[in-house]
């Protein structure tokens, strides 16, 4: 790394932690910071500050939230039937840019993988079963984890623990993306595809 004033390599540094942000990138916004007035690093810094103190998880939904219950789960206009189980904060975003699903949410905070030591103890399902034991109204769990080996061992996992009590239990489809060309697909995308596949 180049040589900087300590100041500046400690910014360097710290912004080369974030996830995705090489050293370049670091440099690139470590000069950019120094080049803006104080009171707008000193907003950005405010309002990092503020996401970190301000930010709990939601009692019922286990999302990220500045009050508890979170807006969604407080909501007189979500459907009270339907929980859709995700594996992180950010995948429930994702979902709501659609502004198709009108349900509730459940965030795992992670997926059940064995080679990371990661178990069913360290995600957050005890808190979406103790849910649904409490909620005699939900009628339907959306599994949405991702499509990886981990995010597929996850949704087995919970669809046979709710097997027995009944709960409709269904799988987001996975398959070709919009604007995709089969030649380029994997194996795994096509036959899920092939198994999500609907009449038209």
């Amino acid at each position: 790394m180049a040589r900087y004033s300590p100041s500046i390599a400690k910014l360097v540094a710290e912004l080369g932690k974030l996830p995705g942000i090489g050293g370049k990138s670091a440099q690139r916004l470590a000069f950019y910071l120094l080049g803006q007035p104080e009171d707008k690093v000193a907003a950005l810094a405010q309002a990092m500050l503020d996401a970190k103190r301000n930010t709990r998880i939601c009692s019922q939904c286990c999302n990220l939230t500045d009050q508890d219950p979170c807006e969604i789960c407080s909501s007189a206009s979500r459907d009270r039937s339907q929980i859709c189980v995700v594996e992180n904060p950010k995948d429930v975003a994702a979902m709501e840019r659609i502004h198709e699903y009108r349900g509730l949410y459940h965030v795992l905070h992670g997926a059940i993988s064995p080679m990371q030591n990661i178990g069913p103890d360290q995600i957050r399902l005890r808190e979406l079963l103790a849910r649904l034991r409490d909620d005699s109204a939900i009628s339907e769990v959306i599994l949405a984890t991702n499509p990886t080996v981990e995010g597929e061992a996850t949704a087995l996992y919970i669809a046979r623990l709710l097997k027995p009590a009944g709960i409709r239990t269904t799988r987001i489809a996975h398959g070709i993306p919009m604007g995709g060309d089969l030649e380029y697909a994997d194996e795994v995308t096509l036959a899920k595809a092939m198994e999500g596949r609907r009449e038209i």
